[in-house]
């Protein structure tokens, strides 16, 4: 019986791997085949639509200068452009920040939001700016953003010349990449399992989904969708599956480069991502267990995806290092070891293939020290994914049994190095 539970978690984590395997070749057939589709658009991109930004933002003093500064560098047509900073009842110099700039520059239009309006977490201060924008597109950033000055041209243009996509996503890379280990991880799962994944899901399947910062949304659809769900700690992934049922895809265009600023201690990664993982639980069990919801057929595979990242395959990895644990207390009588120690060794060079790769494709990334960083990411960050999605489990369950309201956790800044 021990045998075939090990045999089936291997099975599951397996699947998994190789399914990444095949992502990132797609990742890298789009990422050649990129430059020559935006090369192509900007020949003729068309007439460019008013854009409005908005951006949430809760106590984000340490940060809000900084993004607003990019704002302000943005190349975009000025007069069809209009960014909208919610500041949702901050008790810091947010707002005094925000209408200092807004004196300086007509187009930075600060809103201030107080309860029972505000503070309700990112989904209610978007709907509160989106009930202020009046652009044809409406493009989102975070508080700690910095995009790159064509950045939001090349989302505009993304929907200028595909007319079927629904909303067009970028790229975001790590601000704080060398702060420190724990920063250097995560900039290596941001290239490896976020740009080069959506970049292979779109190669291959025509899928992506919205991340929380740095995409356009055509603002009919987003009003024919009602904005967004105020419930989902996720609210990108949410609405990504909306826009699907709607009759759109979401395009993939990695030339809208925006950086971010990412979690600089274990306690604030731990927080975030705990959101992460309880707001993708959310959306699986949202769309799962009301299948009237689902009328694309890209959903399901997308949901089946996400399911299997969070359920199965975690399920997967607990269960084979259970079994592994106490196999060296109490003997289980495997008959599988040397079988095993090939699939570990195996799975093992196969996340550092598709980490080094990512890395790889980009400048200065792929050096020793952190191919060296890589091999302790797949024994150290890797497992503390592993814990922590175990965790939000719980939390979620906790929550629908108990039937309590969800909680938003506002991600804590650092301090800009400057």
């Amino acid at each position: 019986m021990a045998d075939f539970i090990l045999y089936f978690s291997l099975f599951l984590i397996w699947f998994m791997l190789f399914y990444h395997m095949f992502l990132m070749l797609g990742g890298y057939r789009y990422f050649r085949h990129h430059p020559k589709i935006k090369q192509k658009w900007d020949e003729d991109p068309g007439e460019m639509p008013s854009v409005s930004i908005l951006i949430p933002a809760h106590n984000e003093e340490m940060v809000i200068q900084d993004t607003v500064e990019a704002m302000i560098h943005l190349k975009y047509p000025k007069d069809k452009l209009e960014v909208i900073v919610v500041n949702d009842n901050s008790s810091d110099s947010t707002g005094a920040i925000l209408d200092n700039y807004a004196r300086k520059y007509d187009f930075i239009k600060p809103i201030h939001t107080k309860p029972p309006q505000g503070g309700k977490g990112k989904s209610g201060a978007l709907n509160q700016g989106l009930k202020h924008s009046t652009g044809e597109v409406i493009v989102v950033y975070d508080a700690d953003n910095t995009p790159e000055p064509e950045a939001v041209y090349n989302l505009a243009l993304g929907l200028n010349k595909d007319e079927k996509a629904g909303a067009v996503v970028g790229k975001f890379r790590v601000l704080n990449a060398h702060q420190n280990l724990l920063t250097r991880f995560i900039n290596m799962e941001t290239l490896t399992f976020q740009w080069l994944a959506q970049a292979g899901r779109w190669s291959w399947f025509k899928l992506t989904t919205i991340p929380g910062t740095n995409f356009a949304i055509r603002r009919s659809i987003l009003e024919e969708l009602g904005g967004w769900d105020e419930k989902a700690l996720s609210e990108d992934t949410e609405l990504s599956f909306r826009v699907y049922n709607f009759g759109y895809h979401i395009r993939f265009f990695p030339a809208a480069v925006t950086w971010e600023q990412e979690p600089e201690s274990l306690k604030v990664w731990w927080k975030q991502r705990t959101r992460w993982a309880r707001g993708n639980e959310y959306v699986i069990a949202k769309f799962l267990f009301n299948p009237s919801q689902v009328t694309n057929k890209k959903v399901p595979l997308d949901l089946f995806y996400f399911l299997f990242v969070y359920l199965l395959f975690f399920s997967g990895i607990i269960i084979s290092h259970g079994i592994f644990i106490t196999n060296l207390f109490f003997d289980l009588d495997l008959s599988i070891g040397t079988v095993s120690i090939f699939l570990l060794v195996t799975g093992f060079l196969m996340f550092l293939t598709e980490v080094w790769l990512a890395l790889s494709l980009e400048k200065n990334q792929l050096t020793f020290k952190n191919a060296l960083i890589a091999v302790l990411m797949y024994f150290v960050y890797s497992q503390m994914w592993v814990v922590l999605v175990a965790y939000a489990t719980f939390l979620e369950l906790k929550r629908v049994m108990l039937k309590q309201d969800v909680k938003w956790y506002k991600t804590e800044r650092f301090e800009q190095s400057k």
